[in-house]
C-alpha cells in the first residue's frame, strides 16, 4: 500500500500495522520502516532499524502478553494518524492499559519514514 492512501489502503495499513505490532516480532515490525526511520516514543527517539529492533525487544520484554488495538483517525496523502489501546501486564502482575496517538509519515514506497508517538499508562 502505496501513498497517496486512500480510506480503503489507509485502514488495510493501520490492519497491517496492528497485526505486526501483535506479533511481538521485532523483525518483522522493523520491515515496515524504512532503514532509516526516525521514531519519538514517549521521550526515546530512534533512528533506523536496528535501533527500533532493539527497543521492541526491550519494550515487550517488560510489556508482558502485549496486545493492541489501532483504529483510524484520518489519513491524508503520505501521512495517516492513529488512536491506540493496548493491555499488557508487568513481571509482578500488574495489569496496566496505555492509550495513545501515532502520526505516521511514508515514503513513496509505502514504507514509514516517521513515527511520532504520545502514549499514556493507567494501571488497572
Amino acid at each position: 500500500m502505496k501513498p497517496p492512501f486512500t480510506l480503503e489502503t489507509a485502514l488495510a495499513k493501520v490492519q497491517a500495522a496492528e497485526d505486526a505490532w501483535n506479533s511481538r516480532d521485532p523483525e518483522r515490525v522493523a520491515l515496515a520502516y524504512t532503514p532509516d526511520s526516525e521514531w519519538r516514543n514517549r521521550s526515546e527517539f530512534l533512528r533506523g532499524r536496528d535501533e527500533i529492533k532493539a527497543f521492541l525487544r526491550r519494550k515487550w520484554a517488560k510489556e508482558l502478553d502485549y496486545k493492541l488495538k489501532k483504529t483510524l483517525w484520518t489519513f491524508n496523502g503520505n501521512r495517516i494518524a492513529v488512536t491506540f489501546e493496548y493491555t499488557w501486564h508487568n513481571e509482578s502482575g500488574e495489569q496496566f492499559k496505555s492509550y495513545g496517538n501515532e502520526l505516521w509519515e511514508f515514503d513513496d514506497d509505502g514504507l514509514m519514514r516517521r513515527r511520532l508517538a504520545s502514549i499514556n499508562d493507567k494501571i488497572n
